[in-house]
């Protein structure tokens, strides 16, 4: 593939080493599922887990948690009881509500 790069704008050319970037990224991340893939087929075979035997556990991804309570001004406003309580449900609590009545 021969190409004149003096002979491109400087668009062409900036769209150019964009599309090289991702395919080189494109690339590298192909070889590395290869890679994974193959010694995780030669540790099975092996009678191993790849996380076994590299003691690192492997990536679990968490649900997101269901909504439990509604903001009574906007329901499409939810907080599911988890990390800090939204402003709008310790005001509705200051206000004389019980987290019951906020329950979805």
């Amino acid at each position: 593939m021969d190409m004149d790069l003096n002979a491109l704008s400087l668009k062409e050319l900036k769209d150019l080493q964009s599309q090289v970037a991702k395919a080189i990224s494109g690339f590298e991340d192909r070889r590395k599922k290869e890679a994974l893939i193959e010694l995780e087929e030669k540790a099975r075979a092996m009678g191993f887990s790849l996380a076994e035997l590299t003691g690192i556990a492997p990536v679990r991804k968490r649900t997101p948690a269901a909504a439990k309570y509604a903001n009574p001004t906007d329901p499409s406003d939810t907080w599911s009881g988890r990390g800090r309580k939204p402003r709008w449900f310790e005001a509705a609590l200051r206000a004389g509500k019980k987290p019951e009545d906020l329950a979805i």
